[in-house]
């Protein structure tokens, strides 16, 4: 979300500047790079709370293919040992992929052993694994998603909730009582919806507060679950000034005084 353009020190810096307290980071294999962003957010004064793990989409730890399965796993070492580095407690993990090649069942069970292969490296780091649902066909409901993470039986693999990936099938509160206390942080961002010329229903990115999705909804849910991770927003980039607008809204939501976008539409 922050400006491309911007050097590493300035980037920490805008997102200090713009009011938020925490940062998401992406997997860094230069350490040289590692280490100029540490410097840079305790510069700052923001803290790195969570890697995103940047192999899983192009390596799937769900892939048949061992060597593809190797880069997923050392892409997935290093962002825990960034995380390490950076003083973070979490790395986003997206757990597989289903696609032609990889049933449903076998992208359960393979990326069940992808991360058991991960937890001895992330419980001496104390680095949580955070799974995170998104559109890759996989862990399509809450009740899956709880089960998922439970048959870990490790406090080390733990839920990543976006709020915004469920809304095509699922509404975000009834996911996040399910989930409970699995969810350890929060992907915040807004959609809305419309039909498109075959009728099928399509997301549009909106700004939060914009879109679709029932935000009173949401806070009520998380009142009652006793959530007090992090929220991250993931949206488009801006500029300073769309910046400290993003971290007041998402000021809004974390307090319940964000209003519910516009009527959803029917799925």
């Amino acid at each position: 979300m922050l400006p491309q353009t911007a050097s590493i020190p300035e980037r920490f810096q805008i997102a200090k500047n713009a009011g938020f307290e925490q940062i998401e980071c992406p997997t860094t294999r230069d350490s040289r790079e590692a280490e100029a962003m540490k410097a840079a957010a305790e510069k700052a004064g923001i803290k790195i709370h969570s890697v995103m793990n940047m192999d899983h989409w192009k390596y799937p730890l769900s892939s048949p293919d061992p060597a593809v399965l190797e880069k997923s796993l050392e892409g997935a070492r290093v962002s825990i040992r960034n995380a390490h580095l950076w003083g973070a407690d979490t790395v986003l993990i997206v757990p597989a992929v289903v696609n032609g090649d990889t049933s449903y069942r076998d992208a359960y069970t393979r990326s069940q052993q992808s991360i058991r292969n991960l937890l001895p490296l992330a419980q001496d780091l104390k680095v949580i694994i955070a799974i995170e649902e998104v559109w890759n066909k996989f862990l399509l409901s809450p009740l899956e998603f709880a089960r998922y993470v439970d048959e870990f039986k490790s406090p080390y693999v733990r839920a990543y909730f976006d709020v915004g990936n469920v809304v095509l099938y699922g509404y975000p509160q009834d996911w996040i009582r399910t989930l409970g206390s699995r969810i350890v942080k929060l992907h915040i961002k807004d959609f809305s919806f419309q039909r498109d010329q075959a009728k099928n229903l399509v997301a549009k990115w909106k700004g939060l507060g914009e879109g679709d999705i029932d935000w009173p909804a949401i806070y009520a849910a998380l009142r009652d679950i006793g959530f007090k991770g992090t929220a991250t927003a993931e949206l488009e980039s801006g500029d300073a000034g769309a910046l400290k607008e993003i971290c007041r809204r998402v000021n809004l939501i974390l307090t319940g005084d964000m209003p519910s976008g516009s009527r959803p539409a029917q799925r």
